[in-house]
């Protein structure tokens, strides 16, 4: 059973930092692309950032470029959001997606809640 859990979220002042972590399991990660969206209240989820586990390339949201940085612990089975130089516009539910690179197949962790205070 595939599960993507998430965890890091939390309140956090403007400026500040966060690290958010995406333990994977039950999947073989070297057939997938590990992302990171996010869903402020009352708008739709929105692409952040990806990173492919076979070769480690790493994909941005214009929004974000400079400003977070995806990583991957193989090892671990985690995928990592460093989110530096936060703001209030950054608050959002973060979720973690897998998604293969050969099939139709993608999933969904619970989701982590980023609050930037002004």
């Amino acid at each position: 059973q595939v599960q993507l859990v998430e965890s890091g979220g939390g309140l956090v002042q403007a400026g500040g930092s966060l690290r958010l972590s995406c333990a994977a399991s039950g999947l073989a990660l070297s057939s997938y692309a590990l992302s990171w969206f996010r869903q402020a209240s009352g708008k739709e989820r929105e692409f952040v950032s990806a990173i492919s586990w076979v070769d480690g390339r790493t994909y941005y949201a214009d929004s974000v470029k400079g400003q977070f940085t995806i990583s991957r612990d193989n090892a671990k089975r985690t995928v990592y959001l460093q989110m530096n130089s936060l703001k209030p516009e950054d608050t959002a539910v973060y979720y973690c997606n897998a998604k293969s690179v050969i099939s139709w197949y993608t999933s969904w962790g619970q989701g982590t809640q980023v609050t930037v205070s002004s």
